[in-house]
């Protein structure tokens, strides 16, 4: 097989339609998402961009042509520096004018279960489940150094309970990776990763994209809350602090008429309740019951009257 190599001049026009491109793109879309890609083959690469064609462009190049293109960029619009300086480690872009949370999701979705290898740090706990294996007596020295419980069921190990072998950011060693192979476990899942997206000027953190409108409505309300407990405390007037203060206003005004005991609109009913409570008192079950019991007596009698009336025909 022969390689084609590729001439000088054939390089230098490739970097330029690199940054040509970028350049375009950085025109072209107002959002940037920076994502990472580590444990990520070429094909689901591909499958990703395939997901996400009609919302937006990947581009996962060498870092080199990005920052030089970005460097020429900012120059123009400094508010593209943060992106610049993130570009470190396995990082792509994604150029879009889409809604940023759903493109996301169609990321998110698509992750590829992948075997545990050795070398690797846990992303998750890993466990092996309970149940029999399948596998043969012989085998047993393989659970037996990873402390897991088993005993020999119809010719076949069986592990008694379930059993962490690798707990989130553990280092896989050989014996958990071979264990894992024969089990045929596939315990980590790989895909692109959102680090961060650039929006016309603003760059923020993923978490953003995960939280939802309860979260803003609730903070929203926690936030006009401090502001009326600032505002009561210090004496200084604001919009949310006013129901309070008309409130407690009201309260200075009815105590002031309980006290000396003027009769006002407001304050006749906590007056007479003063004078006699049993008139606001509730009507005890018990009683209730007697007079329900006493009803139904009433309503027997008259129908047997009524009965008696019928059944000799009002002769007598």
């Amino acid at each position: 097989m022969v390689v084609k190599k590729h001439t000088k001049q054939e390089i230098v026009q490739k970097k330029e339609n690199s940054i040509k491109k970028v350049t375009e793109l950085c025109d072209q879309y107002k959002k940037i998402v920076i994502v990472s890609a580590e444990n990520v083959n070429a094909k689901q690469l591909t499958e990703i961009r395939a997901a996400i064609r009609k919302h937006g462009v990947l581009i996962f190049g060498k870092k080199s042509l990005i920052r030089f293109a970005l460097k020429q960029l900012v120059q123009k619009s400094p508010k593209l520096e943060p992106v610049l300086h993130m570009l470190k480690g396995n990082i792509g872009l994604i150029f879009t004018n889409a809604d940023v949370k759903m493109l996301k999701d169609i990321i998110v979705s698509n992750k590829v279960a992948a075997a545990a290898k050795q070398g690797q740090h846990a992303p998750c706990d890993v466990t092996v489940p309970k149940g029999n294996t399948g596998m043969e007596p012989t085998k047993t020295s393989m659970f037996q150094v990873l402390n897991i419980t088993t005993k020999i069921t119809k010719g076949t190990v069986e592990v008694v309970n379930d059993a962490v072998i690798l707990k989130s950011g553990d280092k896989v060693g050989a014996n958990e990776a071979a264990l894992l192979k024969a089990l045929k476990i596939l315990p980590f899942f790989y895909g692109v990763e959102v680090q961060a997206v650039y929006d016309d000027g603003c760059i923020y953190g993923v978490d953003v994209l995960d939280t939802s409108v309860e979260d803003y409505t609730k903070w929203f309300q926690e936030g006009i809350a401090n502001i009326a407990s600032i505002s009561l405390e210090t004496g200084y007037m604001t919009e949310p602090a006013m129901p309070h203060v008309m409130m407690n206003g009201f309260k200075d005004i009815l105590n002031v008429c309980v006290a000396a005991e003027y009769e006002t609109e407001v304050s006749k009913d906590v007056l007479a309740f003063l004078k006699d409570p049993s008139k606001f008192a509730a009507p005890k079950k018990e009683e209730k019951k007697e007079e329900k019991k006493v009803e139904k007596k009433e309503e027997k009698k008259e129908e047997k009257e009524e009965e008696e009336d019928i059944g000799f025909g009002g002769l007598f």
